[in-house]
């Protein structure tokens, strides 16, 4: 009779240990989550104890402002700068306005019925993305796409780590719905993309990066502008940041990929010429693909095969054959994004290395008569680019001068400008998601002033490098 007893306390004390256990952890996870929150304030109200600060500042030193600008004024060079200063402020404002006529004339189109849907191929590259990939494939799978109509690709691009063991994981869990496949080498993205271009049947191929997460009705909404639109050969998909929770930089970049899609590819939208679609989401015809993708899979940079710069190097070939590239707002992806400084400058030169080489190849088609109808407004687009490689390193060889000689003056006026410029993001993202997070588009440009202002001009002088730079196994 005592031997049960004794089980019976011996489980009882199991049971207790496990629960005070669960409970320390659920008050260090809370504590955790507090000290997070704690630390987000206090890097909002420094935020904002800088730039009125730098507000105050530019008050009581505008005297020296006008004695430098008086100064400057009476040499050659001085005026030189001052006119040219003034000359690209206007542009800048004139192009804001500019895109904020477009923005307004954007309306995403409505997904189309079971019955119009193509039938669409989705394919997803991964490389070292362990888990990621499984968590991908399953919120593809569980999309509000007719089954018989999608057809679900995923490569390993020969990682090191275990992302084929997740693929064949997602392969046993949804069976035929899903193939995958597993490249002799790492290739690169690209090639990965290439034999799934092969291998896909669909009307439509969609890409997805292997760390996104897409919503349930984002597949049908991102390929109905092709049923709509028999002059759209591409969309780009509505990119957000799924780990914004994870520290200050997602939570920052959050902010700046709303704007960055929900404004800015609207109003290029408007257009029909969304400049890149994103790796993390975008569709294409597959007739306009497939009479590419020679080009593309060949494509080289000062005799170098390309490695990087794929959806926006597909979105450039499409533009040339006179197909529309369109944005759908409501066609959304939450993707991962690095949470620390050295990985995030390595995807911003990657980014960077892309645009300046696409920026010449889109130059050798936009000004001629590449497709039917207007072509001003792409070209617009496309001089905004030019203007900000062309003006990046004297920019930034005049703000190393000027942080030389007037460190207080140049201080105050990068300050206040964000504040003023920044203010135009914080307002879109208020009044479209919250107003809390918006202010996270002021710290994200003081951040991005003083600690990455030196990737544009690094990209443009290494733009023949190549590299993806964040997909090593350190990363993880």
């Amino acid at each position: 009779m005592m031997e049960p007893t004794l089980q019976k306390k011996a489980g009882l004390a199991r049971r207790l240990s496990a629960g005070v256990k669960a409970f320390q952890s659920k008050v260090a996870e809370h504590a955790k989550a507090a000290a997070l929150k704690l630390s987000d304030y206090m890097v909002l109200i420094t935020t904002f104890i800088l730039m009125f600060g730098a507000v105050y500042l530019v008050y009581r030193l505008q005297p020296h402002y006008e004695q430098i600008r008086s100064e400057r004024l009476t040499t050659v060079w001085g005026t030189a700068f001052v006119i040219l200063a003034v000359s690209l402020l206007v542009i800048k404002l004139c192009f804001l306005v500019y895109i904020l006529v477009l923005y307004l004339r954007y309306k995403a189109v409505k997904s189309v019925s079971d019955e119009l849907l193509p039938t669409c191929t989705v394919i997803v590259p991964a490389y070292n993305e362990g888990k990621l990939v499984w968590q991908t494939l399953l919120s593809l799978a569980n999309s509000d796409y007719p089954k018989e109509k999608i057809q679900l690709i995923s490569i390993d691009d020969g990682s090191q780590d275990d992302t084929w063991q997740w693929m064949q994981k997602a392969k046993a869990e949804l069976g035929d719905r899903l193939e995958i496949y597993q490249q002799p080498e790492n290739k690169g993205k690209r090639h990965a993309l290439y034999r799934g271009f092969h291998l896909g049947t669909g009307d439509i191929f969609v890409t997805v990066d292997s760390d996104s997460i897409v919503k349930p009705n984002t597949l049908r909404n991102l390929v109905s502008p092709f049923i709509v639109n028999e002059k759209c050969g591409a969309v780009a998909g509505n990119v957000r940041v799924l780990n914004n929770k994870s520290g200050m930089i997602p939570r920052m970049l959050n902010v700046s990929f709303v704007f960055s899609f929900e404004f800015i590819r609207s109003a290029q939208s408007s257009l029909g010429s969304v400049l890149c679609t994103p790796g993390a989401l975008a569709a294409y015809r597959k007739d306009a693909v497939m009479a590419c993708l020679p080009e593309w899979i060949n494509q080289t940079f000062m005799g170098q095969l390309s490695d990087i710069g794929e959806d926006r190097a597909m979105t450039n070939m499409i533009l040339k054959q006179g197909y529309h590239v369109v944005f759908q707002r409501n066609a959304h992806v939450l993707t991962n994004i690095p949470e620390k400084y050295k990985n995030l400058y390595k995807m911003f030169i990657r980014w960077e290395r892309s645009n300046v080489r696409e920026n010449i190849m889109m130059s050798t088609f936009a000004f001629k008569n590449f497709r039917t109808g207007p072509k001003a407004g792409t070209r617009i687009l496309l001089l905004n680019q030019w203007l900000k490689v062309i003006m990046a390193i004297p920019l930034t060889l005049l703000m190393l001068v000027f942080i030389v000689t007037h460190p207080i003056l140049f201080i105050s006026s990068v300050l206040l400008s964000i504040l003023i410029f920044s203010s135009i993001q914080v307002y879109f993202y208020a009044k479209w998601h919250n107003i809390v997070e918006s202010f996270w588009a002021y710290p994200y440009s003081i951040f991005y002033a003083f600690a990455l202002f030196w990737i544009t001009p690094y990209a443009i002088a290494t733009a023949s490098r190549k590299g993806w730079l964040t997909r090593g196994l350190e990363t993880k």
